[in-house]
Order: structure tokens, then sequence, then C-alpha cells
């Protein structure tokens, strides 16, 4: 019998971007830090609520930092979970993939 893994921490992350909208909200705040209604307004397609349900998605994920000054809602990316899928999941895999191009050059050119 196997048992259910415990969960990763980045398991919200892969969730949280595994939505085109929450993927378009950290898009636009890559650019540059925007208030919740700034975004709304670049979501043309989504209410004001629905967005706030995606903010809160990509904020519990630790994607988005959100800092109140005011009456507003800034919003700010957090690169870390993004790092740290990379260095997880991408690297290792990437470092692999360039040694066999590598290997694959030099068969090809008769080395």
């Amino acid at each position: 019998m196997t048992t259910k893994p415990a969960a990763d921490p980045l398991d919200k992350v892969f969730k949280a971007i595994a939505n085109a909208d929450r993927r378009l909200i950290l898009d636009l705040v890559r650019e540059a830090p925007r208030t919740t209604k700034e975004l709304s307004e670049s979501l043309d397609h989504l209410d004001r609520t629905t967005v706030m349900l995606h903010l809160r998605v990509l904020t519990e994920a630790d994607l988005i930092i959100a800092q109140r000054k005011g009456r507003h809602r800034w919003n700010h990316l957090n690169v870390v979970p993004i790092q740290e899928i990379y260095d997880r999941w991408i690297e290792g895999y990437a470092a692999h993939a360039v040694r066999l191009l590598a290997r694959m050059k030099s068969d090809l050119e008769g080395g």
C-alpha cells in the first residue's frame, strides 16, 4: 500500500499559475506594482470580485505581496516561489538537456 506524499509548499504555486487569468495578473504586476483597481480595469473581461478572488489565490501562494497605502492596495510580484520552481523543476532538467544537445552536436560533427 502506498501512502499519499506530504503536501509540497509549491503545490499552491502550481495551482495558482494553472489559471490563465492569474498568469495574466502576474504578467501585469511583473511590469510594475498595480492597484487592485488598475488590475480590474486591465482585465475588463472579469468583474472586480473575480479579480479579487484571483488575487487572494495568488497571495495565498505567496506570488503576490499586497501593500496597503491609504485606500489603495498595491499588488507586488514576489518572484521567490517562481525561483524555487525553477531551482527544483527546471534547472536540473535544462542542464541535462543542454548536455544531451552538446553530445549530439559533437556526434554530428564527428567529434
